[in-house]
């Protein structure tokens, strides 16, 4: 094998494999780039390999092993993002293994490398009450205020993506009756959320007074931009609902002890939808979920929801008061004779 073929394959990898026969999203793809770029530093850096050096026949079990144990102690990764890596690799390695019977064994080896089982994270999410004050924050004075309320009120109440949320264009937003938002989710799949009332009048109020670009279809525009009159960044929603998540913070009643990211949104309409007794099938397509049983999660989160039922399935089996130990002389001598 030629030292030139890993790189060979890596472009073949990220430039026809991954978007074209696995139809997999540019933020995948960016996310499998990065795994790259680090398991290249890690060659570099601890192993003395440079990029241009790199053969398939050199990457072995032992390399690999060592990159993910490297992920841990030195950079301090997760054991999430540890598997991350290791799926991207993976990936990669599932594409070769067919074009390299030579390396077939060692490339198995590779393969069988396991994922670190995780800890189960706690679902974040706001109380319907917390969800109030968060959106009364924005300043409706304001034109940028009256942009930030409809974002954080499209964000809830499609509980989209925040990639799905910035690559909205005005024509993904249909206001006649039934008024839906249509999202294009992972993988390209494109799923309709109907548009709530309330939330269709600041919508179509918002659309009326935003920009309008002569020498841009006004469909093509995006729902939410900035001040080039470019889509917002992911970044650019998140500092967004920092900005009212601090002065929502204020409120006594805002009793939230962890960061709003926009995936908090997100669960939060998935929790509110199940307190509702709303069926998981429907609270599924609403996410763009493909099983089911991610959907679950939220079921396993709901604490409230589990107190509830077990306040309903609690029999009382102690109909009189509990005897006073102390007092009961009987029970005293009983409770002393088991000590004996």
């Amino acid at each position: 094998m030629k030292a030139n073929d890993f790189s060979r394959y890596l472009t073949r990898f990220f430039s026809t494999y991954l978007p074209a026969q696995k139809n997999f999203s540019a933020n995948t793809i960016s996310s499998y780039k990065d795994s790259f770029k680090i398991f290249l530093t890690y060659c570099e850096e601890e192993k003395g390999i440079k990029p241009e050096k790199i053969s398939v026949k050199i990457l072995d079990k032992e390399l690999i092993e060592g990159f993910l144990e490297w992920l841990e102690l030195k950079r301090h990764n997760s054991a999430s993002t540890r598997n991350q890596r290791l799926a991207s690799l993976h990936s990669f390695f599932r594409f070769i293994q067919k074009d390299n019977l030579e390396n077939l064994s060692e490339i198995h080896r590779i393969l069988a490398i396991p994922y670190k089982k995780t800890t189960g994270k706690l679902i974040h999410y706001l109380t319907g009450d917390e969800m109030k004050i968060l959106l009364e924050q924005p300043d409706l004075y304001t034109r940028a205020g009256r942009r930030d309320l409809v974002l954080l009120v499209v964000l809830y109440d499609t509980a989209a993506r925040v990639q799905e949320l910035i690559d909205l264009r005005r024509k993904n937003v249909r206001l006649a009756s039934p008024s839906v938002i249509t999202l294009h989710g992972k993988g390209d799949k494109v799923r309709q959320v109907p548009i709530m009332k309330k939330s269709q009048k600041l919508i179509s109020d918002y659309l009326k007074e935003s920009y309008r670009n002569a020498g841009i279809d006004e469909g093509e525009m995006p729902l939410f931009y900035n001040q080039q009159y470019t889509k917002l960044s992911r970044w650019g929603v998140s500092y967004i609902i920092k900005k009212y998540s601090i002065k929502a913070s204020k409120d006594v009643e805002f009793n939230v002890d962890f960061p709003i990211t926009p995936h908090v949104f997100r669960h939060s309409k998935a929790m509110h939808l199940l307190q509702a007794n709303v069926n998981l099938i429907y609270i599924r397509d609403l996410l763009g979920h493909v099983d089911i049983a991610t959907t679950e999660i939220y079921a396993r989160a709901d604490i409230e929801m589990k107190r509830k039922a077990l306040e309903a399935a609690y029999v009382d089996l102690h109909t009189e008061e509990m005897p006073n130990w102390n007092k009961d002389q009987d029970l005293m001598e009983w409770l002393k004779s088991l000590c004996d």
